[in-house]
């Protein structure tokens, strides 16, 4: 008796040695990946912005990967099919389209941060009210009032952005924090799955609201709000954020006194590029007044205007359209494609967000290596062809009928797809004024989230479609899935048609290469145009929400 006293003493020690090592462990993992991390941003106050801001964009990914992800959990629960979980999915997206461009004057208009904040609040108290939805109906009408709070985070996090960090680093910057949304569609897909699978959809729900609470906090508190057009940048190896803010208003006014408004910033590299070349700027499109001040109307009338940008918005509503579809609908399809279970399909999903985050993390840097040595439409060029190349690889990667090697097409095809995002998002900002970041990004974001709601219904209404008039034969496969064969053939043949919209991304894309250097000349002059003789009121600083 004693002996076995004894023995389970020493067990509990050596137990409790185990965990305080793995705790040690894991704190020095820690420490030593975030001090990586810091060191490759530029410095602390760097990295608190980017981590902040990349934290908001994984709230609205996990929030719309997380209806995919409890798919299964609530076709049970709420006796529902694939085209009523897409309609799930679309009208937080719809919504969000209707608001985003009242949203985007209001960005170009007051201060950003305290409104960003304000909406994660909402956000929040959403997606609680989404857990204790009693019916489908009920959750339909909560999935509203989520879309209606989200749409501020594109316009603001994209003005705040070009207003923070410096234009030579725009590409790798926007990698970061685009990393955000692919970790919050990690969360979205991986962990809300797992807790709807272990407990229930709506604890699943309830953990994705509690961080929302949290963060907007640190955002009111810790992030002041910079001064516009990105005369309150942050420069490398800052630490406190707002004694280098502080000290960068201060030199925006000295400059002011000096010399009068700033031209063109000297670190920009596509404008830079485009000098260089001798690229004429349109003169029917130069600015000569501030386009802060131009009325919504007129605003979005001259960002329509420009042909680059209505590329860009139509190549990346057709990406953001695959895959918005594509992530609904992929653990429905894994599961009964491959007829595995909850935990593969979540190893699967979780390949899938490591090939998307290191397709992220290298696009930024290679495309601002690119415009610096003077290939000036790397920022187009680079995000078409992968565009192109992620439509021939998912091919294999969807039709494939044993896990490995198709596995490894999808991955290869999802890194390609989320590299398209960093140099689409710097070029978008190179092409237009500072003064319409907002706006131009709500309208951007009005776009593509019209796409982005459609598909969900388009992918679901399809393979529903498709379903019914599929042979009812399994896929091959040795595990149950626990989804039908017709479900997962009708969506096979779904993520096959609608990957013509992937390669016609990648067509209007090609096209954006004849006109870029124009715009991004004509954007230049109208910086300057905008700051000659005054008109630009002097710069003051802004005062903080919190």
């Amino acid at each position: 008796m004693g002996a076995n006293r004894g023995e389970r003493s020493a067990f509990t020690r050596a137990t409790r040695s185990l965990l305080r090592f793995l705790y040690g462990s894991t704190r020095w993992t820690g420490r030593v990946l975030r001090g990586e991390v810091v060191r490759r941003v530029g410095g602390p106050a760097r990295a608190r912005v980017i981590v902040l801001f990349g934290a908001v964009l994984a709230l609205n990914g996990a929030d719309t990967s997380t209806v995919g992800a409890v798919a299964p959990q609530l076709e049970h629960a709420l006796r529902i099919g694939n085209a009523d979980i897409g309609l799930l999915a679309s009208v937080s997206l719809l919504v969000g389209a209707l608001f985003t461009i009242p949203v985007g004057f209001l960005v170009d208009r007051f201060e950003r941060v305290p409104m960003l904040a304000a909406s994660i609040i909402l956000w929040s108290v959403a997606s609680l009210v989404s857990a204790f939805a009693g019916s489908y109906g009920t959750l339909l009408l909560t999935r509203l009032a989520l879309g209606a709070v989200a749409a501020t985070a594109g316009p603001a996090i994209a003005s705040l952005t070009g207003d923070y960090f410096p234009a030579r680093e725009r590409g790798r910057i926007y990698a970061y924090i685009l990393g955000g949304e692919i970790a919050g569609n990690a969360v979205g897909f991986i962990v809300s799955s797992s807790v709807a699978s272990l407990i229930d959809w709506r604890a699943a729900f309830v953990l994705l609201a509690i961080p929302g609470f949290f963060l907007a906090r640190e955002l009111w508190r810790t992030v002041p709000e910079p001064l516009r057009g990105g005369q309150s940048r942050l420069e490398p190896g800052a630490t406190d954020l707002g004694q280098a803010l502080a000290e960068a208003t201060s030199r925006a006014e000295w400059e002011w006194e000096q010399s009068g408004p700033a031209p063109v910033a000297d670190d920009d590299l596509a404008h830079q590029a485009a000098q260089r070349r001798g690229v004429e700027p349109n003169p029917e499109r130069v600015l000569k007044e501030d386009p802060r001040d131009m009325p919504l109307a007129q605003a979005v009338r001259y960002i329509m205007s420009v042909p680059t940008n209505v590329h860009l918005i139509i190549s990346s509503s057709l990406g953001y359209f695959y895959f918005s579809g594509l992530s609904t609908f992929a653990l429905l399809f894994v599961r009964g494609h491959y007829h595995v279970g909850q935990a593969t399909a979540s190893l699967v999903l979780a390949l899938l967000v490591g090939g998307a985050m290191i397709g992220t993390l290298i696009s930024g840097r290679v495309t601002d290596a690119m415009v610096r040595r003077g290939f000036l439409e790397a920022r187009v060029w680079v995000p078409a062809l992968c565009y192109l190349a992620a439509t021939v690889l998912l091919i294999p990667g969807v039709l494939g009928t044993h896990l490995t090697p198709a596995v490894w097409f999808d991955v290869a095809g999802a890194a390609l797809l989320s590299a398209a995002n960093p140099p689409l998002d710097a070029a978008r900002l190179d092409i237009m004024p500072a003064g319409l970041w907002g706006r131009a990004e709500s309208v951007r974001t009005f776009l593509r989230s019209l796409a982005q709601a459609l598909a969900p219904l388009l992918f679901g209404g399809l393979a529903d479609l498709i379903a019914g008039i599929a042979p009812a034969q399994a896929p091959i496969g040795t595990h149950t899935g626990g989804v039908s064969a017709s479900t997962a053939r009708g969506l096979e043949f779904s993520f096959l048609i609608l990957l013509g919209t992937l390669a016609a991304a990648g067509v209007f894309l090609i096209r954006a290469r004849f006109t870029y250097a124009e715009d991004v000349a004509t954007a230049a002059a109208s910086h300057q145009g905008t700051t000659a003789g005054g008109s630009r009121p002097r710069p003051e600083p802004e005062v903080q929400g919190g």
